[in-house]
């Protein structure tokens, strides 16, 4: 199959899918994810080369406009209402589920210290390819806006997305050296989160100055090119650096709704219909990489060790939503939108097989089944749950733009 028809297939079968699973009133991504399953499984054995070397960059660039996403819709006002509870939101989840799979995974599966805490901080990563486009599109229909759920879910899950992918890379470089460094492991994710919003900071004030000054003589298509092509080099760097550069890049995003704000709109209604491509290669390439063999072959030990994992989650969520302005039905319902995984164990859950790390296969098989099992019931459960956990609230400004 050459690559013109690989990426046309991609494309159309993805939006097939997703126009007809939308019919049976299911997620759209669902369908992208079972026509990426489809291609998989019936597709040949080997993709084209060029593929297969654009997979990666597809990939993060698609990442990059999310995370880009979720900060254009993010006000300071909102976020100090809730930022204590997304603050809660981006930690106690992560290190909790992650640090119980790294005890099972230990346990059960005999693997060493570092290589257990890498996979349980892979499979702790929460898809912000599902979550953030759900909760902007919950946050515009006006549901959960009378306590900001949708915003403190946003937060909370794209920083929750960076440290696992942090802490994940810190472990990754352990095992592959063989040595454990202590101050290495208690230090490491703090500097990495910080050297990764610096540049983001100072993007996002530079790039706001410069289109308030030159607001109209840049159009919005450039503005788009100007922020998404920062945007990739702030990765890029973060890969030198091993930094959180999709931090930075969410900074970005939030830094230019604060200082310039109409420019900030105008990006964001370009990213979302860019979004619409991204979004379809992105779940088709999730599902193609899918193996349900693999899955299988992990047997029940490794469904264990993700069901652990989403108890522990769940825990986590309610005890960082506890004494919050959140009622019991908005907790329930951030339980929901924590649970979809898919995009980090896509791309990651490969690296330790290729690596050559111990264990490296029953990795990339937890890493499959967490994708077969929790993105389906976390997009249905937001689905659903949305419109019936939530409260509805229509504001003033809704109205005057009607």
């Amino acid at each position: 199959m050459t690559f013109n028809v690989t990426i046309v297939l991609i494309l159309l079968g993805g939006w097939f899918f997703g126009r007809l699973f939308g019919r049976l009133h299911l997620p759209a991504v669902l369908g992208m994810l079972v026509c990426g399953l489809l291609i998989g499984t019936l597709g040949p054995r080997e993709w084209p080369a060029g593929l297969v070397e654009l997979e990666p960059f597809l990939k993060t660039f698609a990442l990059i406009v999310i995370l880009l996403r979720a900060g254009l819709g993010i006000r300071r006002s909102t976020l100090n209402r809730v930022g204590v509870v997304a603050g809660r939101m981006a930690v106690i989840p992560c290190l909790l589920e992650g640090v119980t799979v790294m005890i099972a995974t230990r346990f059960i599966f005999d693997l060493p210290w570092t290589v257990a805490t890498l996979t349980g901080f892979m499979l702790a990563a929460v898809s912000p390819a599902v979550v953030v486009p759900a909760m902007l599109n919950l946050n515009r229909q006006g549901y959960g806006r009378r306590n900001e759920v949708p915003t403190a879910i946003l937060a909370g899950a794209s920083v929750d997305d960076v440290l696992a992918i942090t802490v994940f890379a810190l472990f990754l470089r352990m095992a592959g050296t063989g040595e454990f460094v202590m101050s290495e492991a208690l230090l490491g994710a703090p500097v990495a989160l910080v050297v990764g919003i610096l540049p983001g900071l100072v993007g996002g004030y530079l790039l706001a100055a410069w289109f308030r000054k030159r607001h109209r003589d840049v159009r919005a298509t450039e503005k788009v090119l100007i922020v998404l092509m920062i945007s990739v080099l702030l990765v890029q760097a973060g890969d030198w650096l091993h930094s959180a550069a999709l931090l930075g890049i969410m900074t970005m995003g939030f830094i230019l709704l604060e200082r310039a704000e109409h420019v900030a709109h105008e990006i964001a209604a370009k990213l979302a219909k860019i979004w619409v491509f991204a979004e379809i290669i992105l779940f088709v390439l999730i599902g193609m990489a899918v193996d349900l063999r693999v899955a299988w072959e992990a047997g029940p030990m490794a469904l264990l060790v993700i069901f652990l994992g989403m108890l522990a989650r769940s825990t986590g969520v309610w005890i960082a939503t506890w004494r919050s302005i959140f009622n019991t039905k908005e907790r329930l319902f951030c339980i929901l939108a924590y649970l979809p995984k898919a995009t980090v164990q896509a791309a990651l859950g490969s690296v330790p097989l290729a690596m050559g790390l111990p264990g490296g296969e029953i990795i990339l098989a937890m890493a499959v089944l967490a994708i077969a099992v929790t993105a389906p019931i976390g997009l249905i459960g937001i689905r659903v749950g949305g419109p019936r956990l939530l409260d509805l609230t229509f504001e003033e400004e809704d109205e005057d733009s009607l």
